[in-house]
């Protein structure tokens, strides 16, 4: 009798199991391919091309097992089921590479990846000898922390030698000013949810800046502050699955920031500092400066003075840079990413400007994007 009932029970079991399979299935084959996540702000895999040559090597099944899980119907719910349990039943310290400490949700980034830096270092060689040798303005370097230099260690987590990345750009950019910036910043300085610093936070750091690079005078250090309407997650909500609590983007203005205008190279259009549409976009911290863009020129019509800026930078000086207008006539934010540096001079005249290259930790330690 016993035999019979486990027996019943197992049928029932597989029974219900297929059953769930098969509607999944089913419902996986009936609902339009997403193009987008925005949990996760990236594309997702489209159904393969079928080929024989891709077959016969197994790269096709290889697509399609990707294809399949990216547009597996409710992903996000089971991703966030997944998350809940890691950290939630069975303890685990990450999930996806994403940690939680302190309140805040941070990335991992560890070991320090000394082929990264040099090629970034080399990379920065190759500017420098190009295009600012003579260009007779004064030259500096700054590196952002990330989050993990202030709560990795600390909390038990693996975590990058700062002390050796900072030394290593001292070292290898010997031709800048090294501006360290590490004691003007705190863990509250960043957003919870985002890679991000939070820009109201940021004007210790600006002060730093503008002292060691001569125009702290210029800088009137008032701003009226600004918090946005929408609700803001950050990059780390969606990349942990975890049900993180909403923040808010805030952002400051003064008269200056507000006659700022940006000339964004790449689509061809002048536009406000704070670009306030961006709000509603995957990305609302892309309201500083547009997001990530090749090349862009802030003027500033009220500006006291004609120095000019360059900022080689990653996506962290687009909510420092508008803290520096007032010190500066014109500032050009350059990002290597989506340039390539050796036709800077096709839209640069490199005539006297100082320089800035700012960095963070995150990009030198993976900087293989650099062209």
């Amino acid at each position: 009798m016993e035999t019979e009932l486990a027996s019943r029970k197992s049928k029932i079991g597989i029974i219900l199991l297929t059953g769930i399979l098969l509607s999944l299935s089913l419902l996986n084959c009936l609902q339009p391919d997403r193009e987008l996540s925005d949990a996760e702000r990236r594309k997702l895999k489209q159904f393969p091309a079928w080929s024989v040559g891709s077959f016969v090597k197994k790269g096709y099944s290889e697509e399609f097992e990707v294809y399949a899980m990216d547009q597996f119907p409710y992903r996000d719910v089971f991703r966030r089921m997944k998350a809940e349990s890691l950290y939630g039943v069975f303890r685990a310290k990450d999930n996806n590479g994403i940690y939680l400490a302190d309140g805040y949700a941070a990335k991992l980034n560890y070991p320090l990846n000394e082929n990264s830096l040099k090629n970034a270092m080399d990379k920065f060689r190759y500017i420098y000898d190009t295009y600012l040798v003579d260009n007779k303005g004064r030259i500096y370097s700054c590196v952002v922390p990330d989050k993990g230099y202030y709560l990795a260690a600390q909390n038990g987590y693996p975590a990058l030698d700062y002390d050796k990345l900072f030394n290593s750009v001292k070292e290898g950019m010997e031709y800048s000013q090294y501006i360290g910036i590490t004691d003007c910043l705190k863990i509250e300085d960043y957003y919870r949810t985002d890679t991000h610093w939070n820009q109201i936070k940021l004007v210790p750091v600006a002060k730093r800046l503008a002292k060691e690079m001569g125009v702290a005078e210029l800088l009137s250090g008032q701003y009226e502050e600004h918090s946005a309407a929408e609700p803001f997650y950050g990059v780390y909500y969606g990349q942990s699955a975890l049900p993180l609590q909403k923040e808010r983007i805030r952002y400051l203005t003064n008269q200056v920031i507000n006659g700022g205008r940006v000339y964004n190279y790449e689509t061809k259009k002048t536009t406000p500092v704070y670009e306030a549409g961006k709000l509603k976009s995957r990305d609302p911290y892309e309201m500083f400066l547009s997001g990530p863009v090749p090349l862009l020129t802030i003027e500033n019509p009220q500006a006291g003075t004609d120095k000019e800026l360059i900022i080689f930078r990653d996506s962290f000086a687009s909510s420092l840079a508008p803290l520096l207008m007032e010190g500066y006539a014109k500032i050009t934010l350059v990002d290597i990413r989506y340039i390539s540096s050796s036709i800077l001079g096709d839209y640069i005249e490199f005539d006297g400007q100082d320089v800035l290259f700012l960095y963070s930790t995150l990009l030198l330690n993976d900087s293989f994007s650099f062209k």
